[in-house]
C-alpha cells in the first residue's frame, strides 16, 4: 500500500496489545481500545500491558483509549475480544462504523450457545461490513517481540483478505490468503481442545508417544468434522490446521495446554479455568461435541475432553477408553457414529 493505513486493534488483551505493537512497529496509525478504564490506565502508567505481555513496551504514541468512536473510521479495525464479548463488541460497533468497513477478526473459537463461527457473529451484527479473519500459530508473546510468525488472511472476499494481507504484513509478519473462511476458523477453534488434552498428557506424564499420536488424531478428527460442516480437507493441512495445532500443543505460551496440565496433576478443570483464565478449550470441548452429535460424526479424543470438563472423567480413565477403542484402518473416511 502507498500509505500506511489507520488500524485500531479492539482488546487490551495479549493478542490484541501484540498485534497493536506490531502494526505500530511497521508504520501504521493505531488505536488500541478497550471498554475497561483501569487496563488503559494501567498500560498508560507502566508503557507495558504488564499482565499479559511483561517486559513488552507499548510505544508512547499510540493512542489508547475506552472510547470507541475513535476507532470507528479506521481504515482496518481488528477484534481481538474473548469470545464471549464478540456479538457484545460488535453490537457497540455497529451504528458507528460505515458501510464497507473492513473488520478483521483475531479470536479463535466458537461462540457459547450458538456454536456459531465468529465471522459467522460478525455477518449477524455488521452486515455491512466486510469481514476477514485472521489465524494461524501465533503466540503473542513472539508477535510483540517481532518473531517470525505466518498467519492466514480467509474471507469469502478475497479482495478484502487481499487488503488485510497488504495492510499487516511485514518482513516478519507473512500472511498468505485462503477463501475457505469455515476451515480457517475451525482449525483455529478445534485445536484448542487438542492442546487442552496434549496438556493434560504432560500433566500425567504419559510421554512423547501419546502426545504425538493425541496430535495426530486430533487433527484427524478436526478435519471430519470440520468437512461436514463445509470445509475443505487441505485447510487442515495448513497454517490454521495443522500449524496451529502443533504450537498450541507445545509451547507453555498456551493457555489451553498450561490448564490441561494442571487437570492432568489433579485440579479440576473448573480450577484450571480459574488459575488459568481464558482457556477457550474448555468451552469449545461442549460445543465441539454438541456440533459433531448434530451431524453425525465420530470425535473420540475431543468426547473424552468434553467428559472430563463437563462430566467429571478422570483424565487416566479417558486415556483407557481412547486407547481400547475398537481397531480401525488409519485412512477410513467413513466416521460417523
Amino acid at each position: 500500500m502507498e500509505s500506511k493505513p489507520a488500524i485500531s486493534v479492539l482488546g487490551s488483551g495479549g493478542w490484541g496489545t501484540a498485534l497493536a505493537i506490531m502494526a505500530h512497529k511497521y508504520g501504521c496509525h493505531v488505536t488500541l481500545w478497550s471498554p475497561f478504564k483501569e487496563e488503559i490506565a494501567d498500560i498508560r502508567r507502566f508503557d507495558e500491558n504488564r499482565k499479559l505481555l511483561p517486559g513488552v513496551p507499548v510505544p508512547l504514541d499510540m493512542n489508547l483509549t475506552t472510547n470507541l468512536d475513535e476507532t470507528a473510521k479506521s481504515d482496518l479495525i481488528i477484534l481481538a475480544v474473548p469470545s464471549f464479548a464478540i456479538r457484545q463488541t460488535a453490537k457497540l460497533l455497529a451504528p458507528l462504523i460505515r458501510p464497507g468497513t473492513l473488520i478483521a477478526n483475531a479470536g479463535k473459537g466458537l461462540e457459547p450457545k450458538t456454536h456459531l463461527r465468529f465471522s459467522q457473529v460478525l455477518s449477524e451484527e455488521l452486515a455491512s461490513a466486510r469481514i476477514v479473519v485472521l489465524s494461524g500459530p501465533s503466540h503473542a508473546e513472539e508477535v510483540a517481540r517481532d518473531v517470525p510468525t505466518t498467519i492466514i488472511s480467509a474471507s469469502h472476499d478475497i479482495e478484502a483478505a487481499e487488503l488485510v494481507q497488504a495492510m499487516l504484513m511485514n518482513p516478519n509478519f507473512r500472511i498468505y490468503v485462503n477463501s475457505d473462511v469455515a476451515g480457517v476458523e475451525l482449525g483455529g477453534a478445534l485445536k484448542n481442545i487438542i492442546a487442552l488434552a496434549a496438556g493434560i498428557c504432560d500433566g500425567l506424564n504419559v510421554g512423547d508417544n501419546t502426545k504425538a499420536a493425541l496430535m495426530t488424531r486430533g487433527l484427524a478428527e478436526i478435519a471430519r468434522l470440520g468437512t461436514a460442516l463445509g470445509a475443505r480437507t487441505e485447510t487442515f493441512a495448513g497454517l490454521s490446521g495443522m500449524g496451529d495445532l502443533i504450537v498450541t500443543c507445545g509451547s507453555l505460551h498456551s493457555r489451553n495446554r498450561r490448564a490441561g496440565m494442571l487437570i492432568g496433576q489433579g485440579h479440576t478443570p473448573q480450577e484450571a479455568v480459574r488459575l488459568i483464565g481464558t482457556v477457550e478449550g474448555y468451552h469449545a470441548s461442549l460445543a465441539a461435541w454438541e456440533l459433531a452429535q448434530s451431524v453425525n460424526v465420530e470425535m473420540p479424543i475431543t468426547e473424552q475432553c468434553w467428559r472430563i470438563c463437563y462430566q467429571e472423567q478422570s483424565a487416566r480413565d479417558a486415556v483407557r477408553i481412547l486407547m481400547e477403542r475398537p481397531r480401525r484402518h488409519e485412512t477410513e473416511c467413513e466416521w460417523h457414529l
